[in-house]
Formats: structure tokens, sequence, C-alpha cells
């Protein structure tokens, strides 16, 4: 199996400084092995920043398996604070997704509210699950979906890397073919634009315009945060 992507990120409308981070940095196409992630940082301007730039560094030079990769920076994190102790309370979120060489096997890991998306013959399916409070208020039957998107506690996360040792990290596996197109986005895409206008979004003819029209959209609703998506193509 083959790959394209495009990688698509944008500051927003608001913030001064972009604090997601992204793996690779410029679109590109290739077999895999190809791994990839979406870091969205916290904890202020430059400690945000510095988490997620920490995170997908550490993350991309490592050789370990997904979710280890994800603990990697995790470590890494915690270590810098400890060296540079005004940064304490910085963190990230953190999606990576593996592509595999055979099998047509992709795997993924996350923590936070990043987010990994499949579009298959024009259907958009959520691979990955928010770790917020209003998802728990979703699951426990508080809160409706639609009552979620619009809460005042929506960005608030129940789980962050670079905050505390042990840390849980989702995993998952997709048997992907040959059309499916992945998205890999920070959550200043979701938040602004609903899963209908991703869809319509994800269904231009390449992976460069559908990444750059998910960050227009998102700054046409009002780009409140910093804007990251990540397109991926299976092709033959």
């Amino acid at each position: 199996m083959s790959y394209r992507w495009a990688v698509a990120t944008h500051p927003g409308n608001v913030r001064a400084e972009n604090e997601d981070s992204v793996h690779p940095t410029s679109s590109g196409a290739g077999p895999g092995p190809v791994v990839m992630m979406v870091a969205d940082g916290m904890g202020g301007a430059v400690g945000g920043e510095v988490a997620s730039r920490i995170a997908v560094e550490t993350a991309s030079a490592s050789d370990a398996d997904i979710a280890e990769r994800i603990l990697e920076a995790n470590r890494a994190i915690l270590g810098h604070v400890d060296e540079h102790p005004t940064l304490r309370g910085m963190g990230t979120t953190m999606t990576v997704f593996e592509l595999t060489e055979q099998d047509h096997l992709a795997r993924f890991a996350h923590v936070g509210d990043s987010r990994a998306y499949l579009l298959r013959e024009g259907e958009l399916t959520q691979l990955t699950e928010d770790h917020t409070v209003v998802n728990m208020y979703v699951r426990s039957g508080t809160l409706s979906p639609d009552e979620a998107a619009h809460h005042p506690q929506r960005s608030l996360l129940t789980r962050v890397v670079g905050l505390e040792e042990d840390l849980d990290v989702d995993t998952g596996n997709l048997t992907l073919e040959p059309g499916d197109r992945v998205l890999l986005c920070s959550d200043g895409v979701n938040a602004m634009i609903d899963d209908e206008s991703i869809a319509s979004a994800l269904a231009a003819p390449t992976a460069e315009e559908a990444a750059w029209l998910l960050v227009e959209r998102a700054n046409a609703a009002g780009g409140h945060d910093n804007i990251t998506a990540l397109v991926i193509d299976t092709v033959e």
C-alpha cells in the first residue's frame, strides 16, 4: 500500500502563536511504514508550543511502537519541566497514526482531544475518543452530543501528555482500503465546524485541497484556536 499526504496548519484568527505541532511537516507520498502525528499544546503561548514540539520530536524519532512513542514523549516533557520549572503545567494532546507496509493495516494511539477520522465511500467515522469532561458526560448520558458541542467545559481535558508520570494511552487498529482518506486534526478543526462540513471538505479532489479547505472553513467559522489538518490518502 502506498500513501499520499498533505499538511495544513494555521494559528487561526485569535491566537498570535501556533501551539500545534505536526509530523511530517510537509506534504509527500510514499509506501509504508510511515508514522504521522498531530499534537496540540497547552500551557500558554510558550509552554504549549514547547510541549507539542517536544512530544512530536520525541515520538517521531523513536523506533518503539506507537503507544510507547507517546509514553516516551510524556517522559521527555516531564524531564524538560524538571529542568525548566517555569514551564510546569504545560502539556499536549497527541494522536499518532502508523501506516504499515503490509496487510493494509494502520495502527493509532491517542491522548487528549485531537482526533483521527476515516472517510470511506463518503461516510465519516471518528476513530478516536475525546478525553474531555464533556465526553464523560455524554458517555454517562448526562449530556447529548449537541449539548456537549456548546458546553463551556467542552475543551477541559481529562488526559494530557506531559502532566503525570502515569498515562493511559488509547490504541486501535484499522484495515485500510484503496480510496480511504484519513484525517488527523487538532480541535481547532472540529470545534469550529461540524462533521458534515468536515466530510464535505474531505471529499475534495486531492488531500492538499482537503487539508487547506478544512483550515479555510475553520477560520471562516471564527478560527478561535490553532488549526492543523493532516490528510492521508491510501492508494494501490
